[in-house]
């Protein structure tokens, strides 16, 4: 069936700022794609990865490049010719919407997921000193979060978590070392953090120098992210990790994110699904693929000064979908 597709780049303030070790963002340019049949039309949202040279225009022009050169399009048509990252990511759970409205089911259903229901997601505290860190920790827990995620640098980390900590001493406890790790006694770290109770620790060495971790023995959960984009990369990356971080613009769509959590499942690894910077509508077709996850990581919206109309709900810690949302 020949379909029609259009695309728009739209810019998404950030509510202050977005801090990790790469660099601050202040907002997010997202790619949203509709695709219709000429009687119902899917929608979906994408957001760059911009630590691997993609950025929104490329994305944009790429969606109408292929589908130009694709009009039958299809899951598998996108899976066999063309490459991971944002902009398959759109086209893909565009594809997925349509489907889900056409036949008038919900996501969940279409996919062979779990019926939704609400889930306990991170809310991330961006890098920054020690005693701000704590402040916004503080206010945080204040707000209802109660599972937070610390974004790392390799310096002086164990003094921003256990800041965080005394800030939220009840709070659950994750961190991301954004592949800063990799000059440090990587066990003797994990000790340090695991005394403040932190559950898992993200990417700690730099993608392709994950045998670094070869024989470590840390007392916390290491998460593959940067290091595992596809299915096919778990089995190469589980000898060294206990989690797989599974983002639907890193692995190019739902259809893949799917296939990564079932590779995951197999490889006896835990599960996480997180997102980028985005609106309700991106993390929409992950929130059903976070059903399946241990640790949840959609905080996209709530990083934002505004949200789409209708998005999700956060409360007391907790994500919920809209009642448009199914």
């Amino acid at each position: 069936m020949r379909l029609t597709v259009s695309v728009t780049v739209e810019r998404w303030p950030v509510a202050g700022s977005f801090i990790i070790s790469r660099g601050t963002k202040n907002y997010v340019d997202v790619v949203l794609c509709d695709i219709s049949d000429g009687t119902h039309k899917g929608q979906a949202e994408a957001t760059p990865i911009y630590y691997e040279g993609e950025n929104a225009e490329k994305c944009a022009a790429e969606i109408m490049r292929f589908s130009a050169k694709h009009p039958d399009l299809d899951r598998a048509v996108l899976l066999q010719n063309m490459p991971r990252g944002a902009a398959r990511n759109a086209l893909d759970c565009a594809l997925w919407d349509l489907e889900c409205r056409k036949k008038n089911i919900p996501l969940w259903q279409a996919a062979g997921l779990p019926k939704p229901g609400p889930l306990i997601s991170a809310f991330t505290i961006s890098l920054g000193q020690p005693e701000i860190m704590e402040a916004h920790a503080r206010q945080a827990a204040l707000d209802g979060h109660k599972l937070l995620k610390l974004k790392l640098s390799g310096e002086n980390d164990h003094e921003r978590v256990a800041a965080v900590h005394h800030g939220a001493p009840d709070a659950r406890l994750i961190v991301d070392a954004n592949e800063s790790w990799n000059d440090l006694d990587i066990a003797a770290e994990a000790a340090q953090l695991a005394q403040y109770s932190v559950e898992l620790i993200e990417q700690p060495v730099s993608a392709g120098r994950d045998h670094l971790l070869s024989g470590v023995r840390s007392p916390v959960p290491l998460c593959a992210d940067e290091s595992c984009h596809t299915s096919a990369d778990v089995q190469r990356i589980a000898p060294f990790y206990d989690a797989v971080n599974i983002k639907l613009d890193k692995a190019g769509g739902l259809t893949e994110a799917m296939a990564m959590a079932r590779a995951a499942q197999a490889a006896d690894m835990t599960i996480m699904v997180g997102c980028m910077l985005s609106t309700s509508l991106g993390i929409q077709p992950a929130f059903a693929l976070a059903q399946l996850a241990q640790w949840v990581d959609l905080d996209g919206p709530l990083l934002l000064a505004i949200d789409r109309i209708d998005g999700f709900r956060f409360g007391s810690g907790r994500i919920l979908p809209a009642e448009s949302a199914g």
